[in-house]
């Protein structure tokens, strides 16, 4: 077993390199075994539409059955899905089987217990169990039924949302993942005209690798859109957890942006609500939602770790740069990119400007992508504590994931990855040239404090 396949928020690794049948059999134990302990009795169960996504559900669903839970499959199905089950039903937990984002011949476990999704010590936990095989083992195999879960979806999200009078033209690029069946059936119920890209289920990816964070990505999405003379461009990641925008003159929308209209109109229904974002969102965010009345969190990088502050903190809405974007707002406070794309549809419905003009209205400031750097995993987070303590003595620095280094007119961001051996990096500033100057101050200083461990 590689136990490097038991990550922060889930379990992922290459499909028949570290996920061979007899792990998985083994992982399902380990799963409802970890889940009956916590007084779980029935639980739900989804798979992606990855080729070897059959094989791990006909094995997982074994392991599962084995400790005792009864299992709601609700088949080929995104997450956002899957995490929806476990509210419709009130099930005590739920599993998805999925690769999310990853490359085709990856795939993995994202894991509920309850409404939470389970990260951090609870993964290892499961490692442990699987070690030891320390199963517990029912009398007699608990029961499976299949259910449909698209249409109980569709139901609902159409019930919360309040649309006003304007329809536009829309294209969905779902990347040949999960997300493409039901955004399209829901935004053209809603009333919008949809041209599809994509959207055919194929685990291969064969057009382009379902990550919208990644430009060259949403390379046929910018030149359907001219093609079409649609309004917004919708892509969604492998899993349907995490969605991108394109706007008509091709401008990606990124996360943080995103959140900054949805911030707007929810203050307007809602004053003073709160919201969650993480560090390597833009300063905007953070002063355009205090601007409007709001109240803004900055927290730490992950979707199991934004829904939990969520929960604690009473917000209403939360995102990250990568795309998770989590309504609680007439909403359960799940990542789900279908959602997310029928709320931005209903937030301009309700007002004559575009998605174009809407992002007119951004501030502008200059920022990098996310840059990541090499570092091992026994090292990264010793780098980080050090760099916290270095860049304080100058500097005030946010330390609430890694350090966030603030200057008058930008911040220089350095943390540790929960997902790799990799030192993540993030620059903002009001100009190039005072971009350029604090990503050179950061990184000589990052460079120093990995000499002094060498």
């Amino acid at each position: 077993m590689n136990p490097r396949i038991f990550r922060e928020y889930d379990i992922r690794g290459v499909a028949e390199r570290d996920l061979d049948s007899s792990f998985v059999h083994d992982l399902g134990c380990a799963i409802g075994t970890h889940l009956v302990q916590h007084g779980a009795q029935r639980i739900t169960l989804g798979r992606d539409c990855r080729v070897t996504s059959p094989r791990l559900h006909e094995r997982l669903l074994v392991g599962l059955r084995s400790t005792g839970l009864h299992v709601i499959d609700v088949g080929i199905v995104s997450t956002p899905l899957l995490y929806f089950s476990v509210f419709h039903f009130d099930a005590d937990g739920g599993v998805q089987i999925t690769g999310s984002h990853n490359p085709p011949e990856d795939n993995g476990f994202k894991i509920l217990r309850g409404k939470s999704t389970l990260h951090g010590a609870e993964i290892q936990t499961l490692r442990t169990r699987v070690e030891s095989r320390d199963f517990h083992r029912a009398s007699s195999p608990g029961t499976y039924e299949q259910v449909d879960i698209q249409a109980p979806y569709l139901a609902h999200a159409v019930s919360a949302l309040k649309l006003g009078e304007r329809r536009f033209p829309v294209v969905v690029d779902a990347g040949n993942g999960t997300g493409g069946i039901t955004c399209v059936p829901l935004l053209r119920q809603l009333g919008f005209p949809v041209t599809e890209l994509y959207c055919e289920l194929d685990g291969r990816f064969p057009n382009h690798h379902p990550d919208p964070t990644v430009e060259e990505n949403v390379a046929d999405l910018r030149a359907k859109l001219v093609e079409t003379g649609a309004e917004v461009g919708i892509a969604l990641d492998g899993d349907a957890d995490r969605i991108g925008v394109v706007d008509a003159r091709g401008r990606i929308v990124w996360g943080d942006q995103l959140m900054i209209l949805f911030a707007r109109a929810i203050l307007a229904e809602q004053p003073g609500a709160t919201f969650v974002s993480e560090v390597k969102c833009s300063q905007a965010l953070y002063d355009e939602i205090a601007r409007a009345g709001g109240r803004a969190i900055m927290w730490k990088v992950g979707h199991s770790l934004i829904k939990e502050k969520m929960k604690q903190e009473h917000a209403v809405l939360a995102g990250e740069m990568s795309g998770h974007i989590f309504f609680a707002h007439r909403y359960f406070g799940f990542d789900d990119a279908i959602y997310a794309a029928a709320r931005l549809c209903e937030l301009l419905s309700r007002s004559p400007k575009t998605l174009a003009d809407h992002v007119d209205t951004l501030p502008k400031l200059y920022n990098t992508p996310e840059i990541r750097i090499d570092c091992p995993d026994e090292l990264k987070f010793e780098v980080v504590k050090r760099a916290v303590e270095r860049f304080r003595c100058e500097h005030e620095v946010i330390d609430v994931d890694g350090a966030r280094v603030k200057f008058s007119d930008g911040w220089g961001l350095v943390r540790a990855s929960n997902t790799g051996p990799v030192l993540v990096l993030r620059f903002e500033a009001a100009t190039e040239t005072r971009l350029a100057e604090i990503r050179s101050y950061v990184e000589q200083g990052l460079a120093a404090v990995r000499a002094e461990l060498r």
